[in-house]
């Protein structure tokens, strides 16, 4: 059974919804997981999982939260080498700009990107929470 956890950020509470479907996708497919709020996880923990999913929503002139997920980020980098990784994050401006760049990151610090990333303009529509569900389910 793959294990799998799912780390997220989110101060309105739209990628927190995302982030539980995107657990539910991983339950229903049959793997283990344990959600985080970004405060919650650290690198170290990385090493604990066969796949991580990672959410934040688009802040400021669209980039990753920048006092609790960012730093998180950053030092998860370290360890996103041949790791299984999928992103998710909603946004309420933009046209995802700060999904592209984060998942350019990802390729360039060579993690295995297990789809395509789910990205949603503020709550996630019924579009949306079927993506993340399907997101959920392809990290295992």
């Amino acid at each position: 059974m793959s294990k799998i956890a799912v780390v997220y950020w989110s101060g309105t509470g739209n990628t927190e919804k995302m982030a539980e479907l995107v657990a539910a996708g991983i339950k229903d497919g049959g793997g283990d997981v344990t959600s985080f709020q970004a405060a919650e996880f650290s690198a170290e923990l990385m090493d604990h999982y066969d796949a991580v999913a990672f959410g934040c929503p688009s802040m400021g002139a669209e980039e990753l939260e920048e006092a609790e997920f960012a730093p998180l980020f950053e030092q998860c980098e370290k360890k996103l080498k041949g790791k299984k990784i999928a992103l998710f994050g909603s946004y309420g401006w933009g046209d995802g700009e700060w999904m592209r760049c984060w998942e350019d990151r990802c390729i360039e610090d060579e993690a295995v990107i297990a789809c395509p990333c789910v990205i949603c303009n503020e709550a996630p529509d019924e579009t949306a929470q079927q993506e993340c569900k399907a997101l959920g389910k392809s990290l295992l």
